[in-house]
């Protein structure tokens, strides 16, 4: 203890002496941090050198920050507590000691004090509120900090220290984040202990509407436990009558511009006092007061905002009844607000966006109160900058990469492996193993799914495969697949019947015969112009070479030969067909010539004959 009362009064920084010292009176096993038990033993020693030092201050009648204090015209030393505490301070930011060992001392230190003292000792708190709200710090003395503060509200009077008590509050919410649970009402419960008390019984010799009076100053209690409106419905008809009375009373007594004109809302505002005086003998007074109406107002809009979102159950939830009995009289309570003077519109429109936001307050409650504070992301080097889509020099990635192995690779364009078609058997071998039940493959993995599969097999079967591809019209592209590749029983399914053969068989015969017929037609004309040419010839002869004709060629007289004519003159015919054929055009050829067509030739023999 010696020790550390020698360093308090060294000069300089506490980082030239402060390590040293605790090194010193602690003998620490590792040189720099302390274990467990070495800070259990120094946190007593500095407890209770800060009480000694709180005592001789006392003692001596100074305030105990500014004990030992030493005015120089160079400089002005600091007190020994500020000195004390300045040393812990630094030796807990260093992680030489326990990090949370400043803030039991300062927990001691304001529990030791008056309250003239507490507010020197919570300026040096607010002074090193940066360092105090370090993570390494505040993780470990949150939890005392929160203590103390509330320790020192509990301490204070609402009513003559709201200085300091603002100065508490402000401190803790700079020194907590935003979400922090414990400064969150999570349960909703409400004060119930601020009761505003009011006359029972009537003055005497004061002409005033008691009745109202009283109904008037009841609904403070309705105010102060809004729970207790959903909870028994006959304080909710109770509440409503009381309500009615009092809206009635400020209806039929309206304000005029130039009464809240004649209110000066700013010294109003800088004289605010947080409850209204209750005596019966300022009732006509405060009802002419346009302020003293929106307050009792705005607390029937936030008692109704409240009943329409009560917490976390839906069982609080009103029932419908009571839902359509809110909004009626919500909608009364803002006309009144609205037609309030002064400016009664954009008062109301304020009052509106406040509760609009409280609804946020009330999810956020109910979610569990997630945190608002998020992890800054890590940003990348890449991250900086905007990645820009890849241009391709020849439209695609695929195309680009094989004209780039094109330009490593001279051989790849004349290499007889570059282009190679499947076989049959090989190409559709997966698919044939897709339509084997027994090897359990599932309906949607299987190839005849993929278009891109079946189109190419399409194009194959076509080359190499027609009867293959034939199937496809009847069994879709599993009736393309080689019956080879498939199992038996599947096969079945797929190979075409005997009679289906001969069917088919008889459908290409007769096909066959009709395009021969056709060819057949096309042909008959020719060889009908021949017989007709050789007629008109044979007319124009001679009744002797007539006569003679059929006897030396041996034809029948009607002009057709008997198929005895046809056996004999075959011979001839097998024997020189091309005489025939060159006799044939020569004829075709003569008549030609002479212009003369078939019709020509019948007249002239009819002529003749």
């Amino acid at each position: 203890m010696e020790a550390f009362k020698r360093a308090i009064l060294q000069p300089g920084p506490p980082e030239n002496f402060a390590l040293r010292i605790v090194q010193e009176v602690i003998k620490p096993q590792k040189r720099t941090k302390l274990v467990q038990d070495e800070n259990q033993l120094l946190e007593n020693i500095l407890r209770t050198l800060l009480q000694d030092l709180v005592s001789s201050a006392v003692q001596s009648g100074a305030p105990i920050m500014e004990y030992g204090q030493s005015v120089d015209d160079a400089e002005t030393t600091l007190g020994h507590i500020p000195r004390l505490l300045d040393i812990v301070l630094y030796l807990c930011e260093k992680e030489h000691i326990e990090g949370g060992m400043i803030f039991q001392l300062l927990e001691d230190l304001t529990e030791m004090s008056t309250m003239r003292n507490c507010k020197d000792v919570f300026g040096y708190i607010e002074r090193k509120q940066d360092i105090l709200g370090k993570q390494e710090l505040f993780a470990r003395g949150k939890l005392v900090m929160l203590r103390t503060c509330n320790q020192l509200l509990r301490r204070l009077s609402k009513a003559n220290d709201v200085v300091f008590c603002g100065r508490i509050l402000m401190f803790l919410a700079h020194f907590f984040p935003l979400s922090e649970r414990s400064a969150v009402n999570i349960k909703g419960v409400f004060n119930t202990s601020n009761e505003t008390s009011y006359e029972k019984e009537p003055p005497a010799g004061i002409a005033i509407d008691f009745n109202f009076y009283k109904t008037f100053w009841s609904l403070q209690e309705y105010f102060c436990n809004p729970p207790s409106l959903s909870l028994a419905p006959t304080k909710w008809l109770k509440f409503t009558s009381s309500l009615m009375v009092v809206l009635n009373t400020f209806e039929a007594q309206p304000l005029t511009d130039e009464e809240g004109d004649a209110i000066n809302m700013e010294e109003e505002a800088a004289n605010y006092s947080i409850k209204y005086l209750t005596s019966s003998k300022l009732m006509g007074l405060e009802l002419k007061d346009p302020s003293f109406r929106r307050h009792i107002l705005v607390q029937c809009l936030i008692l109704f905002d409240y009943l329409r979102y009560p917490g976390k159950n839906d069982k609080d939830l009103p029932s419908e009844g009571m839902k359509e009995e809110i909004k009626t009289w919500e909608d009364r309570v803002k006309k009144m607000l609205e037609v309030t003077p002064p400016k009664g519109k954009d008062f109301l429109h304020k009052i509106e966006h406040i509760l609009e936001r409280e609804k946020n307050w009330v999810w956020w409650k109910r979610d569990g109160c997630p945190p608002f504070e998020k992890q800054p992301l890590e940003k990348k080097a890449q991250d900086s900058t905007k990645k820009r889509r890849p241009r391709w020099r020849l439209g695609n990635k695929e195309l680009s990469q094989l004209w780039r192995w094109a330009d490593q690779n001279p051989n790849a364009l004349t290499d007889p492996q570059r282009v190679r078609t499947p076989s049959i058997m090989d190409y559709w071998k997966p698919l044939a193993e897709d339509m084997d039940d027994s090897t359990g493959i599932e309906e949607e993995y299987h190839h005849k799914n993929n278009r891109v599969y079946c189109w190419k097999g399409l194009r194959f079967s076509a080359r190499q495969d027609l009867e293959g591809f034939s199937r496809f019209t009847d069994h879709g592209i599993e009736g393309v697949v080689p019956l080879d590749l498939l199992p038996h029983e599947v096969r079945s399914k797929y190979q075409a019947k005997p009679n289906e053969r001969s069917k088919r068989a008889k459908k290409e015969e007769s096909r066959n015969a009709t395009l021969q017929a056709e060819e057949n037609q096309i042909a008959t004309p020719a060889s009908e112009n021949d017989e007709a040419v050789r007629g008109d010839l044979d007319s124009s002869a001679t009744p002797m070479e007539a006569d003679a004709t059929p006897v030396a060629g041996g034809v029948s007289q009607g002009g057709t030969p008997t198929p005895e004519e046809q056996l004999k003159e075959s011979p001839d015919t097998d024997a020189d067909p091309d005489s025939g054929q060159l006799e044939a055009d020569a004829e075709a050829e003569a008549g030609t010539i002479d212009g003369e067509t078939d019709a020509e030739v019948d007249v002239d023999v009819d002529a003749v004959s």
